[in-house]
């Protein structure tokens, strides 16, 4: 390789762009699979959500979670929580209902609907991580994931998320 080109390995040349930084790469990772999926919802009959909607779908359970335990799941603030569950009930994918455990909380509950939703984009998903999967070869993209588990949580911790 001569000193003007670039690899992924040996980062960039003299006379290009600085590599990304990790910051740089992960977002632009997580915007290309937000809009991968987010464009396979809408097509199969979920065009009326979207990430904002996603950032709670993605931490329900069927037997429903309470709204502080969403807030802490997807690390956002309880009304912002409250706003987006708000939404999803008004689009049919929640309801609120009395925690068995505690009468004076409630929990929020997917419908058929939320459910049928949850379960299409873990499928999408999980399409795209087996795509990657077959690009980089089933051992390197689990120890790729493995990695980014890491990172990420010392990043959490680092910033005071966890």
């Amino acid at each position: 390789m001569s000193g003007h080109e670039t690899s992924a390995e040996t980062g960039p040349g003299p006379d290009s762009a600085p590599a990304p930084d990790l910051g740089v790469l992960v977002s632009q990772l997580f915007r290309a699979v937000q809009d991968e999926l987010w464009r396979a919802l809408a097509e199969q009959g979920f065009a009326d959500l979207g990430p904002r909607h996603g950032s709670v779908l993605a931490y329900l359970s069927p037997d429903g979670v309470r709204s502080t335990e969403l807030a802490r799941r997807c690390g956002q603030h309880k009304q912002i929580v409250g706003t987006v569950v708000d939404e999803l009930e008004a689009l049919g994918y929640v309801v609120r209902r009395p925690d068995p455990a505690d009468r004076r909380a409630k929990l929020v509950v997917p419908t058929e609907r939320g459910l049928a939703e949850i379960d299409t984009a873990r499928r999408i998903i999980r399409d795209v991580e087996n795509r990657h999967a077959e690009a980089l070869g089933r051992d390197d993209y689990a120890r790729f994931k493995a990695a980014l588990r890491v990172v990420t949580r010392q990043q959490r911790q680092a910033a005071g998320h966890e």
